[in-house]
């Protein structure tokens, strides 16, 4: 069978065109050898939302928006999204439908938060609606409680400047210039005093020169003489551990008991016990000896008075 030379200019015209529309739904993001799968949400406000926009999850491409549309519902003007999946995606009811940014341009993307159902949505169910905070609400935001501390601020600064122009009348004025003059004669002096300082510097600098070479003999002194000092302390070392070695803890200890029994001793003495205690503590002996000396203290004065009573003397001899 031959064909006719129109039937092929046909032939090719139609795949042209079926391959023009396929191009062009492919573009958009549509499948036309795929089953359709729709999902909606309705959202008070949409920012930059488009068609096209991706519905994705955890950031993976599900699907797209299909289309957009302002409708009524009761009383309000809001906006029905139709979303069309792309892929066999099982989404729990009651799932979100969240509008988030997608890039720092402000393009829109609309993210699906699973819920914890346990059954899942079917072609034309309807998602929650849920909008991300937008970048001016953000700004809004943090914006607010900066904007009331710069207000408190600058109430604060108006008082501060109200009672420092109450404080700066002209005595205080004359203080604050007499202060800031002081100042400068204290910079002047020390500017005086850092031009004799240098001057003190080179005038000492050989002296200077010179006490930095006797340390540097001294340091090179010390380090030829390293090994007699070393011996020296080792000589120390060898006297201290030969004291360790000694009987000096026996000698310690007896010095110990002998003054324990020398308190003893003491203590016996205090209580009148022996010799000593009855010497310390009895007053006996002080009394016959202080008895004995007034004795005494009489026989010599009466042997001064009378001598002749006890001192008999003659050279014919006694008188009868």
């Amino acid at each position: 069978m031959k064909l006719s030379k129109e039937f092929k200019i046909g032939i090719v015209v139609v795949c042209t065109i079926s391959a023009f529309i396929w191009g062009i739904s492919f573009l958009k993001g549509t499948n036309l050898f795929t089953s359709k799968y729709y999902l909606y949400a309705v959202y008070p406000k949409i920012d930059n939302l488009i068609p096209s926009s991706p519905l994705q999850i955890n950031g993976y491409k599900i699907g797209q928006i299909k289309t957009i549309s302002l409708i009524q519902n009761d009383g309000k003007n809001v906006v029905l999204v139709k979303f069309l999946l792309l892929e066999d995606i099982q989404i729990p009811k009651n799932s979100i439908a969240r509008a988030v940014s997608s890039d720092l341009l402000g393009s829109k993307a609309v993210e699906v938060i699973f819920s914890k159902e346990s059954e899942f949505v079917v072609n034309g169910d309807t998602l929650i609606a849920e909008t991300e905070q937008g970048l001016k609400e953000s700004f809004n935001k943090q914006l607010a409680p900066l904007q009331a501390k710069a207000e408190n601020l600058l109430g604060s600064i108006d008082s501060v400047m109200t009672v420092a122009k109450l404080m700066l009348n002209a005595k205080t004025r004359e203080n604050i210039d007499q202060s800031f003059e002081s100042v400068r004669k204290a910079i002047l002096s020390l500017e005086q005093t850092a031009y004799k300082l240098d001057d003190l510097m080179a005038s000492e600098k050989p002296k200077m020169s010179n006490i930095l070479t006797n340390l540097s003999d001294i340091t090179s002194n010390l380090n030829k003489s390293e090994n007699k000092i070393n011996n020296i302390l080792n000589n120390f070392s060898n006297l201290s551990d030969t004291l360790v070695k000694t009987q000096l803890k026996s000698a310690v200890n007896n010095a110990d008991n002998t003054l324990k029994e020398l308190n003893g001793l003491l203590a016996k003495i205090n209580q009148g016990q022996g010799t000593l205690g009855k010497l310390a503590k009895n007053d006996s002996l002080y009394n016959n000896l202080n008895k004995s000396s007034e004795d005494l203290d009489k026989l010599l004065k009466d042997l001064k008075e009378n001598p002749k009573r006890y001192v008999h003397f003659s050279i014919f001899g006694r008188k009868k």
